[in-house]
């Protein structure tokens, strides 16, 4: 499959460039993939009966806790939702985790309809590209369609357990040692 990447993708490199990153998703990673958003409400988890919002976001400060000079880019639909405002697309994580915290794969500047009709690989590589970051991992629940020449990159997530998941949470630890240098 050659993908062709639009003006939605061709925008000026983030200000944050360079260094460690980890995309993260929300839905499926942090928490279980159900969300749903309302009007009056906001997100709301459903069928997944004892799990909550944003429930593993201790457990990600904790394994990236050793690894100072990580940092976050969004990767997650919640940033098209809160139209590109990061404050309040990361007022739900722990100060640690806002803190790393440079960017997000969509910009306000992006067509928006178009972004979401790529897969999510696609969307994480087009910020690679941008960010040039010297090396990086994502964590997404998301695998249909992720470019093959990156998915070693690729740490999928249970959709409910999210990185909770044993296997997940081994595989982000040893990726996460591989990439940074301690």
């Amino acid at each position: 499959m050659r993908t062709q990447l639009s003006a939605t993708y061709l925008l000026p490199p983030p200000r944050r460039r360079g260094g460690y990153v980890l995309y993260v998703d929300f839905d499926g990673v942090v928490q279980p993939e159900s969300v749903y958003f309302y009007p009056r409400l906001g997100p709301v988890l459903v069928n997944a009966p004892g799990h909550k919002l944003f429930e593993h976001v201790g457990l990600l400060e904790q394994e990236l806790a050793s690894y100072p000079d990580v940092r976050i880019v969004l990767s997650t639909s919640w940033v098209r939702r809160y139209r590109g405002s990061i404050p309040k697309v990361t007022r739900h994580l722990t100060p640690a985790l806002r803190d790393r915290v440079v960017g997000a794969t969509f910009h306000s500047r992006m067509d928006a309809t178009e972004f979401a009709a790529a897969p999510r690989g696609v969307q994480v590589w087009a910020d690679v590209v941008r960010r040039k970051p010297l090396d990086w991992l994502a964590l997404d629940d998301d695998a249909e369609l992720w470019p093959a020449w990156c998915r070693d990159k690729l740490v999928q997530t249970d959709e409910i357990l999210g990185i909770s998941a044993p296997g997940v949470l081994e595989e982000l630890r040893a990726k996460l040692s591989a990439m940074v240098p301690l």
